[in-house]
């Protein structure tokens, strides 16, 4: 089934105070590339996210952005350092001693120093978070693959509209090409009457030889063929469950190769104008192929 690269998938869900949400944007690449931006909390889960989009997307570039609203549950506790709180209290021991304070120690002052007593927070983060992170992505993922299909739907119906009017061309060169021959004859026989009025006679075998050389070099049945055959394998692949991009770049390469071939050998009007058609026809599939996954 053809795809397109492009596409735009969302996705939420709500856990306890919390809200997930997952957004996907896929362009136009070359070969196939998953970029994550994920919370600090969730960051363990990039590895498995990034295989499950690459099951599901073959080629081009995908933007994922996994944002986490709210807080989950966090757990509070009070630590004290010890070490410090021992540290102030043998100063102010000393300082007793030297009777520069009073016996009574202030513990209740000292909570107040952070660097004594502080809270630590710590978020909690399970093996169920995980699993819905992941079921969100896989609803972006779905709605992302939806929308590639049906783009990929459109493009399929305009790709086959213009196979149709290639096929239509390539038939049209089929009738001109023999034309092309019997044009060239009459042309030269003209100019041998005009020598031959001018200059007397001219050998018939010398006619004869120039019009075969002129048919051999300007002789493009073996590209129309090749042709042919091209565009029956490009609808074929078209029609492919895997992707196929990336081979009907390849395959649109050698049909423009072949029609520039017949160009530069067609030495008709005619000929020549329904290769400028072919060639605009090409193009535009060219760029959509740009976009096919």
């Amino acid at each position: 089934m053809m795809k397109s690269m492009t596409g735009f998938g969302r996705s939420a869900k709500e856990i306890g105070n919390s809200l997930i949400t997952v957004e996907m944007k896929a362009v136009n690449h070359r070969y196939s590339e998953v970029n994550m931006r994920l919370p600090r909390q969730l960051l363990f889960l990039e590895d498995r996210l990034k295989k499950r989009i690459s099951r599901d997307v073959k080629r081009g570039k995908v933007d994922v952005y996994v944002n986490l609203h709210g807080s989950l549950g966090v757990e509070r506790h009070v630590q004290v350092d010890w070490a410090i709180f021992d540290q102030y209290h043998q100063v102010y021991n000393d300082m007793v001693k030297h009777s520069v304070a009073s016996e009574a120690f202030p513990v209740d002052q000292l909570l107040l120093h952070e660097d004594v007593v502080s809270v630590q927070e710590k978020e909690e983060v399970t093996d169920d978070l995980g699993e819905t992170v992941e079921s969100v992505l896989e609803a972006a993922v779905e709605q992302l693959r939806d929308m590639k299909i049906n783009e990929g739907k459109a493009m399929f119906n305009d790709m086959m509209k213009r196979l149709d009017t290639l096929h239509a061309s390539i038939h049209e060169l089929e009738k001109l090409a023999p034309r092309a021959e019997e044009e060239y004859r009459s042309r030269l026989q003209k100019r041998m009457e005009d020598i031959i009025g001018q200059y007397g006679s001219v050998e018939e075998q010398r006619v004869l030889t120039e019009v075969a050389v002129f048919a051999e070099k300007s002789d493009f049945s073996e590209e129309l063929t090749r042709m042919a055959s091209h565009l029956q394998q490009f609808s074929a692949m078209m029609k492919d469950e895997e992707p196929v991009g990336r081979k009907l770049d390849f395959l649109m390469q050698e049909m423009n190769r072949e029609v520039n071939t017949i160009g530069s050998k067609a030495n008709q009007l005619e000929v020549n104008h329904t290769v400028v058609q072919i060639k605009s026809e090409l193009e535009k599939i060219r760029e959509q192929i740009q976009n096919i996954e």
